[in-house]
């Protein structure tokens, strides 16, 4: 059973395929190194906040303080993170991205320009300007996304 094409006329069809196909590439980068796509955002998060406490990290990802620490204690038996209690406050750990985490994770950002280079291969660099400031005007106007 082959699967039906779909048809996207509609730009806003268009740019979510766009966003599908960046997404997909994402996914398969962090599936071939063994991580889901919340343990790949903790440790990328780790790496550019060494030290987070587990609260901000169940903030940043919108998810309970129980679901966190499961999360890092898988990360933890791989190696890939350490917990690290403050002196004078054995209640407090903060969270550090091992060396074999951050380089595990590293490479994503550059994973990501290649995916957008072969997004935008078909076009030159005239209309890669002319969809870039287009994009631009249109998210002028839309509220920023926040982290809440």
């Amino acid at each position: 059973m082959t699967e039906p094409d779909i048809e996207y006329t509609t730009n806003l069809d268009l740019l979510r395929w766009i966003g599908w196909a960046q997404q997909q590439a994402g996914l398969d980068w962090i599936r071939e190194r063994d991580l889901s796509h919340q343990q790949s955002f903790v440790l990328g998060y780790l790496t550019k906040t060494p030290g987070a406490i587990q609260r901000d990290i169940a903030d940043m990802t919108r998810t309970t303080p129980a679901s966190v620490s499961s999360l890092l204690n898988g990360l933890e038996q791989r190696g890939l993170v350490e917990r690290r209690t403050e002196a004078g406050n054995e209640r407090s750990k903060r969270v550090y991205a091992t060396d074999a985490g951050a380089e595990l994770i590293a490479g994503f950002d550059d994973a990501m320009r290649a995916t957008e280079e072969s997004i935008l291969a078909p076009l030159d660099q005239r209309e890669r300007d002319a969809l870039h400031s287009l994009l631009s005007k249109i998210t002028a106007v839309l509220p920023r996304p926040t982290r809440t």
